[in-house]
């Protein structure tokens, strides 16, 4: 048995402090509190996983939708030509 990394050995040593740390009356709804979290973390995942699935799976546009979202050619930006004029000095 092995979770995120941790082996059964590591797990009971672990409980051990838990137990020590917390104490038997808290240590239940430690647990409980833990067991809440992970669930929620769960869920969330599933949901995330859900609706990048479902992105995934919605078709590319075509046709008019297509062209929406081309750029047009006249809206491409070249680049400016400056004319070339003599250097004005500041009057007095």
């Amino acid at each position: 048995m092995n979770v995120f990394g941790i082996g059964l050995p590591e797990m009971a040593v672990i409980a051990a402090v838990a137990l020590l740390v917390f104490g038997p009356k808290r240590l239940p709804e430690f647990g409980r509190t833990l067991g809440k979290t992970l669930k929620g973390f769960q869920s969330a995942s599933k949901e995330f996983e859900r609706e990048i699935n479902k992105a995934m799976a919605e078709p590319e546009p075509v046709g008019d939708q297509a062209k929406t979202l081309e750029t047009p050619a006249e809206t491409v930006v070249s680049p400016m030509v400056v004319p070339e004029t003599e250097p004005v000095s500041p009057s007095d």
